[in-house]
């Protein structure tokens, strides 16, 4: 054998030993380390459709982002003015998109207005009288706002899902304000929908002990505990009268961790401020002791313990009748981070492991089926040929799987109709090759120089036709969904491995065997 042929083939040889291996990771335990740190072995993975699992297609009110945006500036605007000494009678939003302020005299609106200009450079005045402004976000700002709530809710329930512990979830943006979710293997559903769309918005307030919970005074608010009695299985609502004033969020809390009391051995939630958070909370149990902090999240009461004095190193706990599911969930929305807007399902698909696993196994007997059909067909059609067609078509099977493990790219059941595609390209492309070939030995040419001639003639052909498809495969991964994506992965996996093994493997096979023996006549 030449070196020219031996190269190749030594190259032919390397690549389908280390597609085995990556694709077995069985095959890795006695080689050494650093062949696993070149090239890792890893299993393929699966899709929902055929691992089983939920597909979530959300849609983020971002409008409600904007509200929440003009709430939380209320609330700012209200601290500032009273720290400026600007008084006023009402500071809340109107609308969608505006915060009406009213001031006690007109000499207090100017000072206002000046304030707004100088701390809240995003609002601008709509409309002034002598004693009231009304100011509003520029559709710039409300857009950005908009923007900037998808994009945060895209992280923060990737987030979640992270710590749920689903491997390999899809979580993508669709359009301008919709995220698909696709959760495979997930065991528990409605406990992934919940831990999903949950708003997670945790505040701190006080509560208004001497209130009447049927005239509330003007400015509070009611929400309501919910009261487990473990004897009876019934569930109450507690109603509290609560001071509308925030004084602690969870945006400064940096962990949140499930622990078990030593008395009851019942769960609940510990949670770690920051830095600021840590300050805040000491100071506001200093300057509330023997009153009663009300802990709620998404307005419904956790807890409202009695402060019995100054706490300080920025720790805190949330306790309830929680089961341990729920504590545990609890705590990952807190540490993940609440959403900027509520999220509203408007789709929920579930496919159980039992149609998965039917889904794979029709799958691999499509595969198998046609694998054969094509098998047999190019030996009785090419005989000896065909047969080294065939052993291309294998490592071309090999090199998709390999390369679909290296990639930890996901294999769906579109995936494996790519597959079942891609095996017919591949002999659609040694079709071409052997029929070119064909036609050099009608016209006299010795078997090398047949090979070399039907190669050549054939390469420009078979590159013009996978480069086309390839580029579809392309279109289709950028602009498809998940499902889509799944089939342009296996199709532009497989032409590449096909060009490689029609036009490379097939031809050193070839060779090598015209080098290895004297040849009189080609089995096409």
């Amino acid at each position: 054998m030449r070196g020219r042929v031996r190269t190749k083939f030594i190259i032919v040889m390397a690549v389908l030993v280390a597609a085995l291996v990556s694709v077995t990771p069985s095959l890795t335990s006695s080689l050494p380390g650093w062949w696993k740190k070149v090239l890792p072995s890893k299993a393929v993975q699966l899709g929902l459709d055929l691992k089983g699992g939920m597909e979530l297609l959300l849609e983020v009110q971002t409008e409600e982002a904007v509200t929440n945006a003009l709430a939380r500036a209320a609330s700012d605007l209200k601290t500032a003015m009273k720290k400026e000494r600007v008084r006023y009678t009402k500071v809340e939003p109107a609308g969608k998109n505006s915060i009406i302020i009213e001031v006690r005299r007109e000499k207090y609106r100017d000072p206002a207005a000046q304030l707004i200009r100088e701390q809240f450079p995003t609002l601008f005045s709509a409309e002034q009288t002598p004693t009231r402004l009304t100011v509003s976000y520029p559709e710039k700002e409300r857009l950005r706002l908009m923007e900037s709530s998808v994009v945060q809710a895209l992280e923060t329930i990737r987030s979640r899902v992270d710590e749920f512990g689903v491997t390999e979830p899809t979580i993508l943006r669709q359009g301008t304000d919709r995220i698909l979710i696709q959760l495979p293997g997930v065991k528990d559903p409605a406990r992934a929908v919940q831990l999903v769309k949950r708003t997670a918005v945790l505040k701190f307030m006080l509560v208004d002990e001497g209130a009447s919970v049927d005239s509330p005074p003007r400015g509070d608010v009611i929400f309501y505990s919910r009261n487990y009695d473990a004897s009876t299985g019934q569930v109450s609502r507690i109603p509290y009268v609560l001071k509308d004033r925030v004084l602690l969020t969870g945006d400064t809390i940096r962990d949140a961790r499930v622990r078990y009391d030593s008395q009851f051995n019942q769960p609940y939630v510990s949670l770690t401020f920051d830095k600021v958070g840590a300050r805040i909370f000491e100071q506001l149990t200093g300057d509330h002791v023997k009153e009663r902090l009300a802990i709620v999240l998404d307005d419904n009461i956790y807890s409202a313990p009695v402060i019995q004095e100054r706490i300080s190193g920025g720790e805190a706990q949330i306790s309830g009748s929680f089961t341990p599911e729920e504590a545990t969930d609890l705590a990952i929305v807190l540490r993940a981070g609440s959403l900027p807007a509520p999220v509203k399902i408007l789709q929920k698909w579930t496919v159980s492991p039992t149609l998965g696993a039917d889904s794979i196994r029709k799958g691999l007997l499509s595969i198998a089926i046609g694998f054969a059909l094509v098998i047999v067909f190019m030996v009785l059609y090419y005989g000896l040929s065909g047969a080294i067609a065939n052993v291309a078509l294998i490592l071309n099977i090999i090199l998709i799987m390999a390369a679909l493990a290296l990639l930890q790219a996901t294999l769906t059941l579109p995936g494996i109709a790519g597959i079942v595609l891609t095996i017919g390209m591949a002999v659609d492309a040694n079709v071409l090759i052997f029929e070119r070939i064909r036609e050099e030995l009608r016209t006299g040419k010795t078997i090398r120089a047949a090979i070399d001639g039907g190669y050549g003639k054939a390469f420009l052909t078979i590159v013009d036709a996978n480069v086309t498809t390839l580029i579809a495969a392309v279109v289709l991964f950028q602009f498809g969904t998940g499902q889509v994506k799944g089939f342009a992965v296996t199709l532009s996996i497989g032409v590449i491995a096909s060009m490689f093994t029609a036009i490379f493997v097939t031809r050193t096979i070839f060779e090598a065997y015209l080098e290895s023996r004297t040849v009189e006549k080609l089995s096409i």
